[in-house]
């Protein structure tokens, strides 16, 4: 059995919605699945000035933060993030910020990973939110698996083979639309498949176990 992280950040709830479809479709798949919201660096705020952002925030409140070892746990990771100005969200940079260590112990090398997002407009940023998530992959050795034009839902939802998107426009936050949610399922799916590859890889001494590779200097600006 695969274990999937889905770890992400969402202001309003839209990529929250989009994870957990990621996690449904990981499940169905048969894999054991962390989902898991990175931690709110926002001030209180700034947060109660926009509404949706205030109710997303209450409704997840009890819900588990992201940890590093959630990260560690799992052989296959799903991260997702709204778009900001075409980029990744500070509240998940900041967590991926945190992973120096097991980065430096090799314990990310070989893992699967994917990525998701959201945005207000169809130009908004998402391809290259997904490109800059899959820059910190390559650092970490791990293996990128997108959603590709794999299934038929992907065409559906908009047709964008790097990860699962969702384009909000003036609709209500935190109801993407069936496409959009059947394309998230459909790459968790993919993804615990593949992660399900890996694990049993590591098993069998075929690929090395993570960490179990070459040592980083410590110090590292």
């Amino acid at each position: 059995m695969a274990r999937i992280a889905v770890i992400y950040y969402s202001a309003t709830g839209n990529v929250h919605a989009l994870a957990t479809a990621v996690a449904e479709g990981a499940d169905e798949a048969g894999a054991e699945v962390r989902l898991r919201q990175v931690e709110e660096i926002a001030s209180e705020l700034v947060i109660s000035q926009n509404q949706h952002w205030g109710r997303h925030r209450a409704a997840v409140r009890d819900q588990p933060d992201a940890t590093l070892d959630d990260l560690e746990w799992a052989d296959g990771v799903a991260f997702g993030t709204p778009t900001r100005f075409g980029n990744v969200a500070a509240q998940l940079k900041q967590f991926i910020d945190q992973a120096g260590r097991l980065w430096q112990e090799g314990k990310l090398a070989d893992k699967v990973a994917t990525s998701f997002t959201s945005s207000q407009t169809a130009h908004g940023g998402q391809e290259s939110t997904l490109l800059a998530l899959n820059n910190t992959f390559y650092h970490w050795g791990m293996v990128i698996v997108p959603l590709g034009y794999t299934v038929n839902e992907v065409f559906a939802a908009g047709g964008n083979p790097y990860g699962a998107s969702y384009t909000s426009g003036n609709r209500l936050p935190g109801h993407p639309t069936e496409e959009a949610l059947a394309a998230a399922r459909a790459q968790g799916a993919r993804l615990a498949r593949f992660a399900a590859v890996i694990r049993a890889a590591h098993a069998a001494g075929e690929l090395p176990r993570p960490g179990a590779g070459v040592r980083f200097p410590a110090e590292v600006s």
